[in-house]
């Protein structure tokens, strides 16, 4: 967003860290953040200009769409090529040809040349040939993207049977927080190609998608040419004081103003609490009475688990006519220092406490 003040630009610059055997670690940042260069420098694709790397152990990569790969030979030709340059043996190659080409799921054009091939083909019979390599790290980049939705949880599933079942090391580069928070157990921070933070994904996550959102605990609208819009919408606690950081153990209220100028069918406000990513907690409606334009929505004590939270709302007439929205407006935090989930920082629990009993 600035110019540089220097004539080089560093991709990478200051990074230091250990990994060690058997982590799945997941590496999230901004586009031109540094990671895509950070795996290359990994897999020793490339040279780092200043600064060591020690690995111990063979590595597979899975860096871009056809890497690796000859675009006139066939697939299973291209199976034995793309072996050879991760480190396998032919009569290991062999061994695995039959479980590569049914995980991979191209059978039928195995003796196609691969140029016939669609994307998500090539990834499909890369990432097969890299995740049934008995290296002892694997590293891929966002190339699963490409694939459908289908083959993306066949690979996902089959990185966590590596890491957790045979005890191999993974680097997982992805701008998807789902499928990063579930394979990986720790994350990497990059931004602007500095380290920000190593940790627990979790934690790692948060101040990564806290970083990308600067919202305004305060929503305050200009005034609208509309027969109804929300004017405004503020977080405070019983006691009518916005702390934007809240206790789990303490009722937060969702304050909002409707103007209502020239309404005359029967509408409604309709909202729900989303957590920082983007995920719905839950929703809460109310019918619109034209005495009164203010409204309050209480969330009881014990209910949100820690985390940062926002509120998306509509005035509108179910199924027919939607007179104002806003997305994603009035941020608040959930804190926990108190209850008995406490002492398992950085653990996910969902969104809500549970409100049940043992018996």
């Amino acid at each position: 967003s600035s110019k540089g003040e220097s004539e080089y630009v560093w991709s990478l610059r200051d990074i230091n860290f250990e990994i060690e055997q058997g982590d799945a670690v997941g590496i999230i940042g901004r586009n031109g953040a540094g990671k895509s260069t950070l795996l290359k420098l990994l897999s020793k694709v490339t040279k780092p200009t200043t600064g060591k790397i020690y690995t111990k152990g063979r590595i597979a990569s899975l860096l871009e769409v056809g890497t690796g790969f000859h675009p006139e030979m066939t697939g299973r030709e291209n199976v034995f090529l793309n072996g050879a340059i991760l480190g396998m043996t032919r009569k290991e190659i062999t061994r695995k040809f039959d479980e590569i080409v049914d995980f991979s799921g191209v059978e039928r054009y195995i003796d196609t040349p691969v140029k016939r091939y669609s994307s998500g083909m090539y990834v499909r019979l890369a990432f097969a040939v890299a995740a049934h390599l008995e290296s002892e790290i694997l590293i891929v980049d966002e190339v699963l993207a490409v694939g459908d939705a289908e083959f993306q949880k066949k690979c996902l599933g089959k990185m966590g049977d590596v890491s957790k079942g045979e005890g191999r090391t993974i680097l997982f580069v992805s701008h998807n927080m789902s499928a990063i928070s579930a394979l990986c157990t720790s994350g990497i921070y990059l931004k602007n190609g500095t380290f920000v933070q190593q940790g627990n994904i979790n934690k790692v996550i948060h101040t990564y998608i806290s970083d990308s959102q600067t919202l305004d605990s305060h929503y305050i609208a200009e005034n609208k040419d509309s027969d109804a819009y929300f004017k405004e919408i503020y977080i405070t606690n019983s006691e009518n004081k916005d702390l934007k950081i809240y206790e789990y153990d303490e009722e937060i209220i969702i304050n909002l103003q409707i103007i209502t100028p020239n309404l005359k069918e029967e509408a409604s406000i309709f909202l729900t609490v989303n957590t920082i990513d983007e995920n719905r907690v839950f929703s809460a409606e109310i019918q619109i009475d034209k005495k009164r334009n203010f409204y309050q929505l209480a969330i009881a004590p014990k209910f949100l688990t820690p985390g940062k939270y926002n509120i998306t709302g509509f005035i509108h007439i179910p199924n027919k006519l939607r007179y104002d929205e806003v997305h994603h407006v009035a941020a608040f935090e959930v804190l926990d220092r108190t209850s008995h989930f406490a002492i398992y920082e950085g653990y996910n629990h969902g969104f809500v406490f549970g409100n049940y009993k043992w018996k």
